[in-house]
């Protein structure tokens, strides 16, 4: 089962068993009445440790979060709300349908779904669920709920090939390893690795060289990130 692309009126939500999301679970759960709003968080973590005695500091990337997105919505039973696709059906029910989809363990798994939200063609977003808040507002004579606050939050999901990819482990702010052949030189490899020798002396320490020619073919070299800032 795959969602809907376009002209989606309610945000639809598709589990899903597997991380490449092929396998999809029964049928997509409709939000039955949209949210006004919903947002969504980026954060790019910096460390900002600063020396004692220094003043200001010189932030350091530390990583890229995966994005998150929170949707506040309401399940409502009273049957006066225009739009609501489940007014016919209890709010329990509701709740219990939304649950069934990002909550609940898959039996095989043993863990949740990963899920994909889509609200037509400007909203697609792959995730798992991390939280679920639930607020009952109103009741009926006898204590059932007749309406439900739900905030939920997702946090976005790129499955391991995919993420791969799109991190580019080229870059170069990851630590690459090369075998040297005979004949390599150090400032070659290195100018190779950073488009500039003069990190040579560096790469020699973070490998524990004591002579920088000739290096013994078929050892492995480290080439750590470096800040190109600083001084080699």
């Amino acid at each position: 089962m795959s969602l809907p692309t376009q002209n989606v009126e309610k945000i639809a939500i598709q589990a899903y068993s597997d991380a490449k999301m092929t396998a999809a679970v029964g049928q997509p759960f409709f939000i039955p009445i949209n949210p006004e709003t919903y947002s969504e968080k980026r954060q790019v973590k910096q460390d900002s440790n600063q020396g004692i005695g220094n003043q200001g500091n010189n932030p350091k990337y530390g990583g890229t979060s995966s994005e998150e997105l929170k949707l506040d919505f309401i399940f409502d039973g009273t049957g006066t709300v225009e739009g609501n696709r489940l007014k016919d059906t209890k709010v329990s029910e509701q709740v219990t349908m939304f649950l069934d989809t990002v909550y609940y363990m898959d039996g095989k798994s043993h863990k949740p779904y990963y899920l994909k939200i889509q609200w037509g063609k400007y909203l697609t977003f792959p995730s798992v669920l991390t939280t679920v808040d639930i607020n009952y507002v109103l009741f009926d004579r006898d204590g059932s709920p007749l309406r439900a606050k739900v905030s939920a939050t997702f946090l976005g999901y790129t499955e391991r090939e995919k993420r791969i990819k799109l991190e580019d482990k080229s870059s170069p702010d990851l630590t690459h390893s090369r075998t040297v052949i005979q004949g390599s030189r150090l400032d070659l490899m290195t100018h190779e690795m950073y488009g500039d020798s003069k990190y040579m002396l560096q790469v020699a320490r973070a490998n524990g060289l004591t002579s920088l020619r000739p290096i013994k073919a078929g050892i492995q070299l480290e080439f750590p990130p470096f800040d190109k800032k600083e001084e080699a």
